[in-house]
């Protein structure tokens, strides 16, 4: 399995970017260039979030939805004026739509997946979620909630005024807010996250709880413990000294009759 992944990053990051901008957008290169920076992680897509205008048929016509015209796109704030005047060029139905940040992870474990998760749902994308697909491919997606999609022509023809265009653009600029902040957040919780867990790695093994901590012998308490074992030495050996005296059998070649006669009178 570590074989097959590394083969798909390899894969993934070197070939060319499918997306219509072609490059990973600038607010999230730091988010993107940690991620593939780790052996357990590489991306798949993103988006750091846009403001867009698109024209076109309904939304339930399929052959329209394949042909719809991107009149506005931007991955920053935006003015009213931006979008009054490219829903000039609107022949069909156009929506203003805000999409948030999204971000597809593949991981090496399950593990690895779990942990993304976890610090995409602590920094507020509760729309977050992991799949294991074909393969073996555990990918996890990074995504939001807080999207914003508002229908503002119908056959080219205008259906609000400027009033309600201005509080739309502030709407989604607030959103856009709201959304690099989510990306700070993110971005400084996987750090967080992958620090801890590196030195969790590395940490050594405890020692087990019924092996008491060894210390080295006190001297003064050793030269201690010495002196009071001479002193009972000496004690003993003058005890026995006396008794061999006055009740040996004989075998003693150490005559002391004086203290001998001191001790029966």
């Amino acid at each position: 399995m570590d074989k097959t992944f590394s083969q798909w990053k390899k894969q993934c990051v070197n070939k060319l970017d499918q997306s219509k901008k072609g490059s990973v957008d600038q607010d999230i290169t730091h988010v993107v260039s940690l991620l593939n920076s780790r052996e357990e992680f590489f991306t798949t897509s993103s988006c750091s979030g846009r403001t867009i205008l698109i024209d076109g048929g309904p939304e339930g016509s399929g052959v329209q939805k394949q042909n719809r015209t991107w009149l506005f796109v931007s991955h920053q704030q935006c003015t009213p004026d931006d979008l009054r005047s490219c829903l000039e060029k609107s022949t069909g139905d156009a929506v203003l739509k805000f999409e948030p940040f999204v971000l597809h992870v593949q991981c090496r474990r399950l593990e690895d997946a779990q942990l993304m998760h976890s610090v995409a749902i602590n920094s507020g994308f509760r729309n977050s979620g992991l799949t294991v697909g074909k393969a073996g491919k555990i990918i996890t997606a990074v995504r939001s909630t807080h999207g914003l999609e508002v229908p503002l022509t119908h056959e080219g023809k205008l259906l609000v005024g400027h009033e309600y265009l201005n509080f739309l653009t502030q709407t989604a600029n607030q959103k856009m807010e709201e959304n690099l902040r989510r990306i700070n957040r993110f971005y400084q919780n996987l750090q967080s996250a992958l620090m801890t867990e590196q030195l969790q790695k590395l940490q050594l093994p405890d020692p087990p709880s019924s092996q008491e901590p060894q210390h080295p012998p006190n001297r003064l308490e050793t030269e201690k413990d010495e002196k009071n074992k001479t002193s009972v030495y000496k004690r003993r050996r003058k005890r026995q000294h006396q008794t061999d005296c006055c009740h040996g059998d004989g075998s003693s070649s150490v005559e002391e009759p004086d203290v001998c006669l001191d001790l029966l009178t």
